[in-house]
């Protein structure tokens, strides 16, 4: 129905002209301005339009469409009104969207307000705990500084009182002292006062005592003359009575002189059998003396000793050519012992901590034999005495049905040159006789010398050694083994028994010691049974008694680092070629000529003392040459 009121097209803009019909409208004025001439557009009536709806009026009711027009119409209308309605309900959805956006920004403008009051609070509340504590502190402060004045009052009167004190007990003892002086004084007067008046009296009691001393020992030598003058008259003019007292003063003496032999012996044979000598430190024969002392430790050796005895290598680790020789010397010890020969003399050399006591005492073990250990630095410190002491202990030795053998430790504390300055008179007599009572071979004592610097060695010492074997520093593989060994018996089997407070991470236990074994390369095996220690002492010392992998680690570093300082702290003269040959590149004792190569010297770090060093060797050589 838009085209039956006119609004489906387009208004044509008005114009200037009269209408074509020539209605009844004025002309308008020519000369107006733009708003003048739309006021008067908008008063103006178009006929014409009226006249196009009473046409379009006409012919829609002639026309059959006429009622599906209108009903068009009405829908068109109806559809207007929903989209009216939609547009109205938008809009108040609209209206409510904002009440709410509205809502949620009040909320959110009163949270922030309490956030910042809750903020405003809280700092308040700081500062004034800030005041308060400053407070506290000024009143502390105040209060220490009242109780130091009072302190320091109180000192000053307990000074005040101990230097009155003081002076009044000084002025009592000087007092005390004058009159003291003043008794002393009257006495002595009084004394001298008697003295002079009774001079005569004490002269005459003095002249007394003295004759009667004089008529006394007169008479007690008239009396000794006389007895000894009629037994001497007696013994000449009486021949029996002179062959007996002869006879009798020759039997006090044969008696005093046979007793002192008896006791002599006997002590040596009780000290033999039943004791030790004083070189010994350690032996594994029985004494009784050391069986009273140690009952416990006697027993056990006794049962060890009825078994079968062990592996002369059980529980040593070393290089496998040095197993080989060392099982070859264990095989031939025993059997000489077996058919009554000969021992041979060993002398084992290398660093310390390498095996050299621990194989000694296993190859005694190993033989059958008994094992007894002295150190060469306990003969020096005995002096004169030292000859007695080293016959005791060979004498001691050969009594043995076993046979024994003797280690001595550091055996050039005393065995060193006899050439040189330093070696004293005692000490070369004590030397003397050790080679004198090792000059021949023994079918019961098997001489074994250890020593970290073997080239100090006298001449005759070393013609006496049969073997000299070298113990040098474990190698990788070595050390792995005795890293396994020493964590194995000092950490898993305490950790295993359950007893100990010592608990074990899970780890890969070889894998550790393969890298453990890595980072202690030139360490002893002394010093890789320490880091044993140290892991257990670790354990220990954690608060839930566990042991990781990185505390191994750590503890190994540690003993690695310690290692080093201690090297670094060894003297130019001992990083020589003549005080410590284990340290070069020398090539061992028991390969053939042929397969020697040179020995090379390392270059060691120059030090301050090396210019000295020099000049001692040059010195030397002159000597030598001269």
């Amino acid at each position: 129905m838009s085209w039956l009121f006119g609004y489906s097209r387009p208004q044509q803009p008005p114009t200037d002209e009269p209408p074509a019909d020539g209605g009844g409208s004025a002309a308008a004025p020519v000369n107006l301005t733009k708003a003048e001439k739309k006021a008067m557009e908008s008063y103006r009536f178009d006929s014409s339009a009226l006249e196009r709806a009473a046409q379009a009026a006409r012919e829609l009711e002639r026309s059959r469409h006429a009622k599906d027009a209108l009903e068009l119409s009405k829908l068109q209308e109806s559809t207007r009104q929903q989209e009216q309605m939609a547009k109205i309900k938008e809009y108040e959805a609209a209206i409510e969207q904002a009440k709410v956006d509205q809502k949620r920004v009040d909320h959110e403008e009163r949270r922030k307000t309490l956030q910042e009051e809750t903020k405003q609070h809280q700092m308040r509340a700081q500062y004034q705990d800030q005041l308060a504590k400053t407070r506290y502190e000024e009143q502390l402060v105040q209060h220490q500084r009242n109780q130091d004045e009072i302190l320091k009052k109180q000192e000053e009167s307990v000074a005040k009182q101990e230097a009155m004190r003081r002076a009044t007990v000084e002025h009592e003892m000087e007092l005390r002292e004058k009159n003291k002086l003043k008794a002393i004084e009257a006495e002595a007067r009084a004394r001298a006062k008697a003295d002079r008046e009774n001079r005569d009296i004490t002269l005459e009691q003095i002249k007394l005592k003295a004759a009667e001393n004089r008529t006394t020992i007169l008479e007690s030598i008239q009396t000794a003359g006389s007895v000894i003058g009629t037994g001497l008259n007696a013994l000449v003019t009486d021949w029996d009575k002179t062959l007996a007292a002869a006879g009798g003063l020759s039997l006090v003496a044969l008696g005093v002189y046979t007793a002192r032999g008896a006791t002599s012996v006997t002590a040596r044979f009780i000290e033999a059998r039943i004791g030790k000598p004083t070189l010994v430190n350690e032996t594994s024969r029985f004494s009784l003396l050391e069986a009273v002392k140690h009952p416990i430790l006697t027993i056990s050796r006794a049962i060890a000793n009825f078994r079968k005895p062990s592996d002369a290598l059980a529980g040593v680790v070393l290089a496998p050519t040095l197993e080989k020789r060392l099982r070859d010397i264990a095989i031939a010890t025993k059997n000489t012992k077996v058919n009554r020969g000969f021992y041979r003399n060993l002398l084992m050399y290398g660093p310390p901590g390498t095996g050299k006591t621990l194989f000694s005492k296993k190859l005694a073990k190993h033989s059958g034999m008994d094992y007894a250990i002295m150190t060469g630095g306990d003969v020096a410190p005995m002096g004169k005495h030292a000859v007695a002491a080293i016959h005791k202990m060979f004498d001691w030795a050969n009594t043995s049905r076993k046979g024994v053998l003797l280690f001595i430790d550091e055996a050039d504390a005393f065995l060193h040159k006899r050439s040189s300055a330093q070696i004293s008179e005692d000490l070369r007599a004590a030397l003397n006789a050790f080679l004198y009572r090792t000059s021949d071979q023994s079918s019961r004592i098997m001489l074994v010398l250890a020593s970290n610097t073997p080239q100090q060695f006298d001449s005759a010492i070393n013609d006496r050694l049969d073997k000299m074997i070298e113990f040098g520093l474990p190698g990788l593989e070595e050390r792995e083994r005795l890293i396994r060994l020493y964590f194995d018996k000092f950490v898993l089997q305490p950790a295993s028994e359950g007893k100990r407070r010592l608990n074990v991470d899970q780890f890969d236990y070889g894998a550790l010691c393969a890298n453990l074994a890595k980072r202690t390369a030139g360490m002893s095996g002394r010093a890789l049974s320490k880091l044993g220690v140290a892991w257990q002492a670790a354990a220990y010392a954690s608060d839930d008694g566990r042991l990781t992998e990185q505390m191994c680690i750590d503890i190994c570093d540690d003993a690695v680092q310690d290692h080093r300082q201690k090297m670094e702290w060894l003297s130019a003269e001992e990083k020589t070629r003549s005080m410590m040959p284990y340290l070069l590149d020398l090539p061992p004792l028991d390969i053939p000529e042929e397969n020697i190569k040179q020995a090379t010297i390392k270059e060691l770090p120059e030090t301050k003392e090396e210019p000295k060093v020099k000049l001692t060797k040059r010195k030397n050589k002159e000597d030598m040459e001269k």
